[in-house]
C-alpha cells in the first residue's frame, strides 16, 4: 500500500492497491487500514469502485445497477392526492398528540356550551367564568403535547435532530393556534357583564402561564409543571373567587377580576412575566434534549 500524500491526508490507495483490495488479495492488516481510510476519502472510494467495475464482479454490479434503474424508471409517481394526504398526515404528527386527540373537542366543547348556557338564559353572566378557566386551557394542551405519557415514539423523537425545545415549541404553536381563536371568539359572543374585564384579557397570563409551565417542565417534565401551573392558579384565583364570590351576581364576581386581568398594571405584570420565562426558557433550551427529562 503506497503512502503519499496530497495535503493532509495520508495513506492514499493506488491503483494496484484498490484491484487487490476488491479481489480480496490484500492482506488483512492492510485490508482493515484501507477500509478506515476509504470511509473519509472520496478519491479513493472512487479508484475503488473503478476496480470494482474494471474486475471480475463488474458485470454482476453493473447487471444489479440497471435492473434497480429500470425499477424506479417503472414505478408509477404518487397521485397529488394521495400527496397532499401524506402532507397533511405529517403536519398532524408534527402538531403533536394534544392535537390529534381530544382536546381540540374538549376546547370547542367548552365554548359551544358557555354560548348555549348564556344565550338560552340559564347563566346569562357566564362570561367571568370564562375567563377564570380560560388561562389554564393552553397549559393543558402542553401538558398533552410532548412527553412519554403522550407520544408513544417520545425517545425516538426527542433524540432527533429535529426534537427537544424545538419541537416541543411547535406542538405548543399548534395548541395555541387551537384554542386562542375559539375561546376568544366564544369570549366576544357571550354577553357583557357591566363593569367586567373584556373578552381578550385572558391572552397574556394564558402566555404566562404557558412559557412558565414550559421553564418548569425543564425541572420537573410538562405534565408535573402544568399540574403546579395549574394547581397555583387555582388556588390563587380561582379558589378564592368561587368562594367569595360564588352565590353572588355575576357583576361582582367580574369586578373581583380586574385585578387579576383588566387593570394596566396587571396586563403589565403579565407581560413581563412572559418575557421572564422566555428568557429563562431560553437558558435552559439545552435541558429538554434528555428525554428521561419530559
Amino acid at each position: 500500500m503506497t503512502t503519499h500524500r496530497t495535503g493532509p491526508s495520508p495513506h492514499h490507495l493506488d491503483s494496484l492497491t484498490a484491484a487487490r483490495y476488491v479481489s480480496g488479495a490484500l492482506r488483512e492488516p492492510d485490508s482493515w487500514q484501507a477500509e478506515r481510510h476509504l470511509e473519509g476519502c472520496g478519491t479513493c472510494a472512487e479508484r475503488v469502485s473503478a476496480a470494482a467495475r474494471a474486475g471480475g464482479p463488474g458485470p454482476s454490479l453493473a447487471a444489479v445497477r440497471s435492473a434497480l434503474l429500470a425499477d424506479v424508471a417503472a414505478a408509477p409517481a404518487p397521485d397529488p392526492p394521495m400527496a397532499a394526504v401524506s402532507r397533511w398526515t405529517r403536519l398532524r404528527w408534527a402538531a403533536g398528540p394534544a392535537v390529534r386527540g381530544p382536546w381540540p373537542t374538549a376546547v370547542a366543547a367548552v365554548c359551544l356550551l358557555a354560548l348555549a348556557l348564556a344565550h338560552g338564559g340559564a347563566l346569562p353572566g357566564l362570561r367571568p367564568a370564562l375567563l377564570l378557566v380560560a388561562p389554564l386551557l393552553p397549559p393543558a394542551g402542553v401538558a398533552l403535547s410532548y412527553g412519554p405519557h403522550t407520544d408513544p415514539p417520545h425517545e425516538l423523537v426527542a433524540t432527533s435532530p429535529g426534537g427537544g425545545l424545538r419541537l416541543l415549541l411547535v406542538r405548543v404553536g399548534a395548541v395555541l393556534a387551537v384554542c386562542l381563536p375559539a375561546l376568544t371568539v366564544a369570549g366576544a359572543l357571550l354577553p357583557p357583564v357591566a363593569g367586567g374585564p373584556g373578552p381578550a384579557v385572558w391572552l397574556l397570563p394564558a402566555l404566562a402561564l404557558t412559557l412558565g409551565a414550559l421553564v418548569l417542565g425543564s425541572y420537573l417534565g410538562c405534565r408535573n409543571a402544568v399540574a403546579v401551573v395549574g394547581g397555583l392558579w387555582s388556588l390563587g384565583v380561582l379558589a378564592p373567587a368561587a368562594i367569595r364570590y360564588g352565590g353572588l351576581p355575576a357583576e361582582l364576581l367580574a369586578r373581583s377580576l380586574t385585578p387579576w386581568f383588566s387593570s394596566p398594571a396587571a396586563q403589565a405584570g403579565w407581560a413581563g412575566a412572559a418575557v421572564c420565562c422566555a428568557a429563562l426558557l431560553a437558558v435552559r433550551r439545552h435541558s429538554f434534549d434528555r428525554p428521561e427529562s419530559l
